[in-house]
């Protein structure tokens, strides 16, 4: 189930390759806030300091953009959890329960 979505065309990162570029990321962010710091504690005005805006951050899986695209997405496709194959299960789990109840008290009452 969890191969759906991929094809052979796109390859899938390897997972220490994306956690070493999102720990580069938190390094990057680090310097840049540690530079604004320092600035700041040698004596520069906060007003002069070359603050880093919004540009240097990295897109961040909470995003209020990402999030209502997502939800507006999602509502369109939505689908019921309880499938027919769920149902399907269900049912043949109660029949066997039955059915295993029923022998069991068809065999109490063989013996006496």
């Amino acid at each position: 189930m969890s191969q759906r979505h991929r094809t052979d065309e796109v390859q899938v990162p390897i997972k220490q390759e994306v956690r070493a570029h999102a720990h580069s990321e938190r390094h990057r962010i680090h310097v840049e806030l540690q530079s604004v710091a320092q600035d700041v504690s040698a004596g520069i005005e906060p007003e002069d300091v070359h603050e880093p805006g919004e540009a240097w951050r990295p897109t961040h899986h909470h995003d209020a953009e990402v999030a209502k695209r997502k939800l507006a997405k999602r509502s369109l496709t939505k689908r019921h959890w309880k499938t027919k194959m769920w149902k399907r299960r269900t049912q043949v789990r109660r029949a066997r329960a039955e059915a295993l109840r029923m022998a069991r008290d068809n065999a109490g009452l063989a013996g006496y």
